[in-house]
């Protein structure tokens, strides 16, 4: 018993730790990706749908196929590192930062199915609460990112709180309502992750 109550004793201890540590898994350049890419997504959608009000099973493919590919980017980079890693306790606070952030995810998606299978109407609000729960995500992460992070949820929060109250109407669902927050965004939170994780690694 008094092992078993050591052992369950030092898990927490690590536990704790890795709420303290600063998480190295998310890198710039799969970051930096997710941005470019969005601002390429909001390029095509100006380009190729003239009234996604009209085909919002087009734009939510678009969009959301977006999301996948940049959280692939950035997931799988995460898993080889964590993976390459010769200590469990990378792994541990690794798992940890994915806990922290999944929420978000789940209830974007749970709002988006919600809203176009009972509210079609009011599916304008869409990137506006995208935005928000991102930021959302980001701030429950905080933890174990660099400060500076914090900068970036406040950015993301706010331009979501802009496109609920502007993009409605003839804005609504604009590309440049997802490109331009999401593209700024991410570039933004690659160059925090880039001065103060990786270049301290060099």
């Amino acid at each position: 018993m008094e092992l078993r109550d050591a052992l369950t004793q030092i898990s927490e201890i690590r536990h704790q730790l890795a709420r303290t540590e600063v998480f190295r898994g998310y890198r710039a350049v799969p970051v930096a990706f997710s941005g470019v890419l969005a601002l390429a997504t909001a390029g095509f959608q100006a380009a190729w749908m003239r009234d996604p009000s009209a085909d919002l099973g087009a734009y939510l493919t678009l969009w959301i196929g977006t999301a996948v590919v940049s959280a692939l980017a950035s997931g799988v980079e995460m898993v080889i590192r964590a993976r390459n890693s010769a200590s469990s306790y990378a792994r541990e606070i690794t798992w940890l930062a994915v806990e922290q952030f999944v929420p978000c995810l789940v209830a974007g998606g749970l709002v988006t199915f919600v809203l176009t299978r009972y509210a079609p109407e009011v599916v304008w609000v869409l990137p506006g609460i995208w935005q928000v729960l991102f930021s959302l995500g980001i701030f429950a992460s905080c933890r174990l990112l660099p400060r500076a992070t914090f900068g970036v949820a406040v950015f993301y929060l706010a331009s979501g709180l802009a496109c609920l109250a502007l993009a409605r109407g003839d804005a609504a669902l604009s590309p440049w309502a997802m490109g331009l927050p999401f593209g700024v965004g991410q570039l933004l939170a690659a160059a925090v992750l880039y001065r103060t994780l990786e270049c301290s690694d060099e």
